[in-house]
C-alpha cells in the first residue's frame, strides 16, 4: 500500500490517480475533505482509506505493509500567517513521517517548494549541502517551513542519524493542471481564466515595476502536474541518490506566454489588461524562477517536460473544456 498525504489536494490527488492507474496497489489518503468539493478530486478512483491528519500517528502505528509514502500534505498558502499551525502541519507531520519511514524502512518522497529560494538572488540550484541551503532566504512563512524541513532532513543525513532507506524532497516550481479547482486564489492563471478566455474576455496581469521586464514579461518555470507526478513516481520506483530535487521544466516562460498558450488552446485571440501590482507585494515579488534540473537528469530521469503550449493544450482539451474536469 502507498500512503499519499494531502491526497485530496492538487498534486496529491494526481499522484493517487496515477498510482492506481499504474496498478501500483492500494492507495490510502491522509487529508481533510472539508466542505469545499475536494472529495471530487478522489471521486474517480477506488481508494483504500481516508485518514484524518490528526489521526495519522495512530494509523501509522498499525501499518506494517506500506511500500511508499508520498507526502504532499501541507499548508501551502503563501499568505498564511498562523505560524503555529504551519509548524504543526509542515514540519512536525513531516518529521513524524520521516521517523516512521526510517523505522519501518519505507521510501519517502515529500513536497518541498521553489518558495525556499526566496527572491532568487542565491540562484535556483538544488544543491543539498548544508552550506548551500544556509544561503537561501525564503520570503514567506510557507517557504520558511519547507526550507526548515529540507535543512533538517539534510542535517539528519549529514550526522548519520536514522533516515528512510530512500528519501527525496521535491522543490516544485509553478505547477498547473487538473484538480486544482478547490484552491481559490491559489489556482493557476490557466484554471482561473479558462472560462473568461473561452468567452473572448481579457486576462488581468500585473504590470512590471522593474525596467528590465516588460508588462507580463515576469518569468516563471511553469510545469504541468503530470510531469510532477511522473518525477515523483519515478523517484519512488527507481530510488537514486537521496536528497533534494528541483521539479520544473528548466525553461522559464513569461506570464504573457502562458496566457497566449491558454488563448490558443481556447481558439481565441490573446487579450490582456495590465494592472498595477499591489504595494504590499512589490518588495517580495519574484520576477524570475527557473529550475536547474541537472541533478534530476544526473540521477537518471530522462523524460522530457512538456512545454506550456503542450501542457496547457492537454489541460484545456481533456479537463477544463469537459463537463467533468476532474482527473
Amino acid at each position: 500500500m502507498i500512503l499519499v498525504t494531502g491526497g485530496a489536494g492538487f498534486i496529491g490527488s494526481n499522484l493517487v490517480a496515477a498510482s492506481l492507474e499504474a496498478g501500483s496497489g492500494p492507495v490510502a489518503v491522509c487529508d481533510w475533505l472539508g466542505g469545499d468539493q475536494k472529495w471530487r478530486n478522489l471521486a474517480h478512483h477506488l481508494i483504500d482509506d481516508v485518514v484524518l491528519p490528526e489521526n495519522l500517528g495512530t494509523w501509522l502505528s498499525q501499518q506494517r505493509q506500506l511500500t511508499g509514502v508520498l507526502h504532499m500534505g501541507a499548508i501551502s498558502s503563501t499568505t498564511v500567517s498562523d505560524a503555529d499551525a504551519v509548524v504543526r502541519q509542515n514540519f512536525q507531520t513531516s518529521r513524524l513521517l520521516w521517523e516512521y519511514c526510517a523505522e519501518q524502512r519505507v521510501p519517502l518522497v515529500y513536497a518541498s517548494s521553489a518558495a525556499t529560494y526566496g527572491d532568487g538572488d542565491a540562484g535556483f540550484d538544488d544543491d543539498d549541502s548544508a552550506v548551500a541551503l544556509a544561503k537561501l532566504k525564503p520570503l514567506n512563512l510557507y517557504g520558511w517551513s519547507k526550507h526548515w524541513f529540507d535543512r533538517w532532513a539534510v542535517d539528519q543525513r549529514d550526522r548519520g542519524m536514522a533516515q528512510p532507506p530512500f528519501w527525496a524532497g521535491l522543490k516544485f516550481f509553478n505547477v498547473y493542471g487538473p484538480n486544482e479547482y478547490h484552491k481559490g486564489d491559489m489556482q493557476s492563471i490557466v484554471a482561473k481564466n479558462h472560462s473568461p478566455v473561452s468567452a473572448g474576455q481579457s486576462v488581468n496581469l500585473f504590470e512590471s515595476h522593474r525596467p528590465e521586464y516588460e508588462h507580463g514579461g515576469q518569468l516563471r518555470d511553469f510545469v504541468y502536474v503530470q510531469d510532477c507526478v511522473d518525477v515523483a513516481l519515478w523517484l519512488l520506483r527507481s530510488k537514486p541518490r537521496s536528497g533534494l530535487y528541483n521539479v520544473g521544466t528548466g525553461q522559464s516562460r513569461s506570464f504573457k506566454d502562458l496566457v497566449g498558450a491558454l488563448a490558443a488552446a481556447c481558439d481565441q485571440p490573446q487579450r490582456i489588461d495590465y494592472v498595477p501590482m499591489p504595494e504590499v507585494l512589490r518588495s517580495r515579488y519574484q520576477y524570475f524562477t527557473e529550475a536547474r534540473i541537472d541533478r534530476l537528469r544526473a540521477a537518471g530521469y530522462n523524460q522530457p517536460f512538456q512545454s506550456i503550449e503542450a501542457g496547457v493544450g492537454d489541460y484545456v482539451r481533456r479537463f477544463l473544456s469537459q463537463s467533468d474536469p476532474y482527473r
